[in-house]
């Protein structure tokens, strides 16, 4: 049952989401059962199935959750940035979230490794919110001048990943940033 836009959030909704992001992302989608997200959000059966009649939609709903506040941040960072600080900023929100305390990798990638099938409902949120960060940084190698916005944005965008998989393995994120900067003024045209 989603939350009408009229209607603040109900307090259950709120734990159940907060419980099953931080078990989701330490865990892992499909080791999390609804039985732990119930008992660590101190809800009833009753009330988890109310807000989430199926696990996968407690996983979507965590996966546009985390997708909206991604969104949210670098439409503030947009609004008070000009282009070059705006890059800037994003190599930096890249490297502070590889810093993390219990840092395991981009929650996108993650819950998307444990749906294989590229229909299913987490998988397309995950690629609308991948689409939409790659028109983001296509705007800006647009607005920068790159030579080819549209594959800049692309090669970023494997950077990112690459930089965000390279913090979870080794911690190496002292040596992203220059890495990640580099190579996008690069294909940026800054």
């Amino acid at each position: 049952m989603d939350e009408s836009p009229s209607r603040p959030e109900s307090s259950a909704r709120r734990r159940i989401l907060d419980a099953a992001s931080s078990l989701f992302y330490t865990l892992g989608v499909r080791s999390v059962s609804a039985d732990r997200v119930i008992s660590e959000s101190a809800v009833s059966k009753v009330t988890f199935y109310r807000h989430f009649p199926t696990k996968d939609d407690l996983v979507l709903a965590y996966v546009e959750e985390t997708a909206s506040a991604e969104r949210a941040q670098y439409e503030e960072a947009r609004s008070r940035l000009d282009d070059a600080a705006l890059w800037g900023w994003y190599v930096a929100s890249v490297v502070d979230a590889g810093c993390l305390p219990g840092f395991r990798g981009c929650p996108f990638i993650n819950a998307a490794v444990e749906y294989p099938e590229a229909t299913h409902v987490v998988r397309l949120a995950v690629a609308r919110h991948r689409e939409w960060v790659q028109g983001e940084l296509e705007a800006l190698a647009t607005r920068l001048g790159a030579v080819d916005p549209r594959c800049a944005a692309q090669e970023i965008y494997m950077l990112r990943d690459g930089a965000l998989v390279l913090a979870a393995l080794d911690g190496a994120s002292e040596r992203i940033a220059p890495v990640l900067d580099e190579a996008g003024r690069r294909l940026l045209s800054v």
